[in-house]
């Protein structure tokens, strides 16, 4: 639930910087001047990327939490090891092997979406986490395609 919490409030935090930066360009705007037009158009852009990966953020986690839960429900969840390191993340004597061991289970069955994100499951857990988040991806990407 602090999760939720946190990307609410981070959320705000982005979504209250975009309508500043664009209140910001029409004042730059009324001002008329090439230089204030040149910014008023930079802070524009700026909202509208800030605006575009908010969305999709939101989008991803969402998507991802769904699954989540939904794999959690059915009892598919991968096991956590006995030992964990303090931080909650799998011993460096266990990555390796845990990794092989899901990364073929995905790669055996790559239309599978709940094997794709059990391997992101598990490279979080190990603090690889742009893999995690690119196998994640694409349990999203397969959920959403399949019959």
């Amino acid at each position: 639930m602090s999760s939720r919490i946190g990307v609410a409030v981070m959320g705000a935090a982005l979504f209250l910087y975009v309508v500043v930066a664009a209140w910001f360009a029409v004042l730059m705007f009324s001002a008329a001047t090439p230089l204030s037009i040149a910014f008023g158009v930079g802070l524009i852009v700026i909202a509208v990327i800030g605006g575009w990966a908010l969305v999709r953020e939101l989008m991803f986690g969402f998507s991802a939490d769904r699954l989540g839960r939904q794999l959690d429900g059915e009892g598919g969840m991968p096991e956590a090891p006995e030992a964990l390191s303090p931080s909650g993340r799998l011993l460096r004597e266990d990555v390796e092997p845990m990794i092989a061991q899901y990364t073929t289970a995905a790669d055996a069955d790559a239309d599978d979406w709940r094997a794709r994100y059990r391997l992101g499951v598990v490279q979080e857990a190990s603090g690889r986490r742009k893999d995690a988040r690119a196998s994640i991806r694409e349990a999203i990407r397969l959920a959403r395609v399949r019959p």
